[in-house]
């Protein structure tokens, strides 16, 4: 089968520009598609911190309201193959700052964005069969192609599919700046951008895209009831005939034990004793007491309620007067960075970070006995299929994209490969850590069948960018028909 022409639209891609997994989704995905014999290219903006590129390409005028922004098109590949081309929008005025987002004209910023994105194909003349738009900062570029371009013949055919990474994220924004789209009037009505009152550009996407899919079949199931779909739960019942689930890939280029130049020691499923040594030299390194048998947790992340930290905080602060040890990396929500500062006060056997460390993350997948992932709700996660590859069993909430690759143990002894909870509940989530330090401190050869069948699952990138494929060829069929 003849390989397609993708335009991959993302906010950030790694490692040019990131702030969270939309990054690490389109660091990777776009090089297991072209690998499969596509022809497949990024953009995305040209923020100030990405200070490399190869050349200018061109040019060009951006309509916003009663004015012409100018875009420039800067190209570079991405790293550290070289292989995929990216196209970056340069903007001084919206993108010649020091954070990727955060600002009062985000709106206006991913506005301009999407119609430049649109512009550029025309004026870089190359037609795509697909265009992969990513979140609420892409969602009006299927907007755009289904209704001012709609009758340009440069644009008929080109199939659009639009993900959702995370729905809590949906660009609502006043309604003044929907005089930026220069759309039709029109399209500010509740069946379309219009939402209580304000301007939704993620409802852009889910309307006008000819394929919706999230990251997780269950999350996909998931963000059609009012607990997680954030208000626009009923928009997705209705389209959800054009909505699926697609669990994101893991890069084993940068995640693999074996290969892992970060780690103290590398080892893989038939050498796992070799793990321990990484715990020794991690607990060396962060001064907790090198014992062997002591079961160590860990957790790395962004400290939110999302992640499930107003759970894990007071868990583990009453389970550390236990034989446990208990490290953890990230940052985030200040209410947290307090409490962990008093565990780490209080606690010899606890190693509290309050950073991100790329280095230390590596570290603490390969040393960690037991990974912790309490999230009220996750998408998709990338750190359990990271801990099973690394052997770190992992501890999670039966949600998202954590209960589609996490199967307990307690109730699957043949397939099981960690341990689950479902209540949302701080009892809920120290029962699932017991059962697990039982199993870890009661028969060690059960502990080590599961870790071996964590470390022998694959969530390969090349196996989603199949699928991924199949969706890009349903939305080409389904544009064929727009007249």
């Amino acid at each position: 089968m003849a390989g397609l022409k993708i335009l991959f639209v993302s906010s950030e891609v790694y490692p040019l520009a990131k702030t969270g997994g939309l990054a690490d989704v389109a660091g990777t995905l776009p090089k297991a598609l072209a690998e499969d014999n596509n022809d497949v290219r990024i953009v995305m903006p040209r923020y100030k911190r990405i200070t490399k590129w190869d050349k200018v390409e061109t040019d060009f005028g951006v309509p916003m309201h009663k004015y012409m922004e100018t875009a420039i098109v800067k190209t570079t590949k991405l790293p550290p193959e070289n292989k995929v081309p990216v196209y970056m929008i340069d903007s001084y005025k919206y993108f010649d700052r020091g954070d990727l987002y955060g600002y009062a004209d985000d709106a206006e910023r991913f506005i301009f964005f999407s119609r430049a994105v649109v512009e550029m194909l025309k004026a870089i003349n190359w037609k795509p069969d697909v265009i992969h738009c990513n979140d609420w900062q892409t969602a009006l570029i299927p907007t755009y192609l289904r209704t001012i371009y709609k009758h340009d013949p440069f644009f008929k055919g080109i199939g659009l599919v639009f993900t959702i990474h995370n729905m809590q994220y949906q660009g609502v924004t006043g309604a003044d700046d929907f005089r930026f789209t220069d759309l039709p009037q029109e399209l500010m009505h509740h069946e379309r951008l219009e939402f209580y009152g304000a301007l939704n550009l993620m409802k852009g996407g889910i309307i006008y895209a000819d394929v919706v899919n999230t990251v997780s079949e269950e999350y996909a199931k998931e963000i059609q009831t009012p607990e997680y779909g954030y208000k626009l739960d009923g928009l997705l019942r209705a389209f959800s005939y054009k909505l699926t689930g697609v669990i994101n890939g893991l890069d084993y280029s940068i995640w693999d034990p074996a290969k892992d130049q970060i780690i103290y020691k590398n080892y893989d499923k038939n050498s796992l004793d070799k793990k321990s040594e990484n715990k020794s030299s991690l607990q060396k390194e962060l001064n907790l007491p090198i014992e062997k048998e002591v079961p160590l947790l860990g957790t790395v992340g962004r400290l939110s309620d999302q992640k499930g930290f107003d759970l894990l905080t007071p868990v583990i602060g009453k389970m550390l007067d236990e034989n446990i040890q208990f490290v953890l990396l990230g940052t985030g929500e200040e209410k947290f960075h307090i409490m962990l500062r008093e565990f780490k006060e209080k606690h010899s056997n606890a190693a509290i970070l309050l950073k991100y460390d790329e280095k230390l993350a590596h570290k603490i997948y390969a040393a960690s006995d037991m990974f912790l992932m309490p999230s009220r709700f996750e998408p998709c996660g990338l750190g359990q299929m990271i801990a099973l590859k690394y052997g770190s069993v992992p501890i999670v909430r039966h949600t998202g994209g954590l209960a589609d690759t996490i199967v307990d143990y307690t109730k699957d002894k043949v397939k099981g490969n960690g341990f689950s909870f479902v209540e949302y509940t701080e009892d809920a989530l120290e029962d699932a850590i017991r059962r697990a330090l039982k199993v870890y401190n009661e028969d060690k050869e059960a502990w080590k069948k599961l870790q071996i069948r964590g470390m022998s699952q694959s969530f390969s990138w090349h196996e989603s960018a199949k699928k991924y494929e199949n969706l890009y060829r349903k939305a080409c069929l389904e544009a064929q028909k727009v007249q």
